[in-house]
């Protein structure tokens, strides 16, 4: 079978790494893409590949429509195609409402949103000739349950919904899937990163018990972009550990 080809953004550290290790591991050629932490993709690139796995890392803005056309150009003429598209890259701003900048505001819609806009209108054109794909993108139960420090980046995870069921249905009769994953809260720099009092609350509240692992959620991601979840579509696959269930 033809090596098959994937962009995961965020795709060296946390879950993007977990989802990167996970699909080399099943030989697909993996496009990590990271935004400026050059000691953790070069980390994740050497684990990867001493593991037998065929990686490239790429540096770049994802809430920039250019570098998107550009990456997906730039693997279509290495590779000859674009086979899985996730976009898992996140950007965390906590602020109250009422001090919120205009700047914070758009810097939120932008990475989280507008970004997996970008890369699946580049991504979609070798897709759609090549008659395969699949497009995973990844939320945050923020987007359901709300967060008052977290406005923009609730608003933006919340729109993901609508562009992935949007897209779905764009590209339902090309051989092409699109799904969302909405994660819970994992053990990553990202949540960890989050106020002491506002983890441990979290903490109580996820019926499990316990953070997710980042291996946990790849696994759902790797389903998704299976061949065997050729009829999953427009879907939403929340992996939290009961949390968005609510007390």
């Amino acid at each position: 079978m033809t090596e098959r080809v994937a962009i995961v953004t965020g795709g060296t550290r946390g879950i993007g790494a977990a989802i990167s290790e996970l699909l080399a591991a099943d030989g697909t050629h993996v496009a990590a893409v990271y935004a400026g932490n050059h000691d953790a993709a070069r980390e994740c690139a050497g684990r990867l590949t001493a593991a037998g796995g065929s990686v490239s890392v790429h540096q770049g803005d994802v809430g920039d429509a250019d570098f998107c056309r550009t990456l997906v150009a730039g693997l279509v003429a290495d590779r000859g195609r674009v086979d899985y598209l996730v976009s898992n890259a996140g950007l965390l701003i906590e602020n109250k409402v009422a001090t919120m900048t205009a700047d914070e505001w758009d810097a939120a819609l932008r990475v989280n949103l507008s970004a997996p806009f970008y890369l699946a209108q580049a991504a979609l054109a070798p897709m759609t000739a090549q008659g395969f794909g699949r497009i995973v993108n990844v939320g945050s139960i923020t987007a359901a349950m709300g967060n008052p420090v977290e406005a923009g980046y609730g608003a933006a995870k919340a729109g993901l919904l609508g562009l992935t069921r949007s897209l779905a249905r764009a590209v339902a009769r090309k051989g092409i899937t699109v799904n969302l994953v909405v994660p819970g809260v994992f053990e990553t720099e990202m949540t960890t990163s989050m106020r002491p009092e506002a983890q441990e609350a979290i903490r109580a509240m996820i019926p499990l018990g316990r953070r997710g692992d980042p291996r946990e959620l790849a696994a759902a991601v790797r389903f998704l972009l299976s061949d065997e979840a050729s009829y999953v579509t427009g879907s939403v696959v929340t992996v939290d550990g009961g949390l968005s269930m609510g007390a």
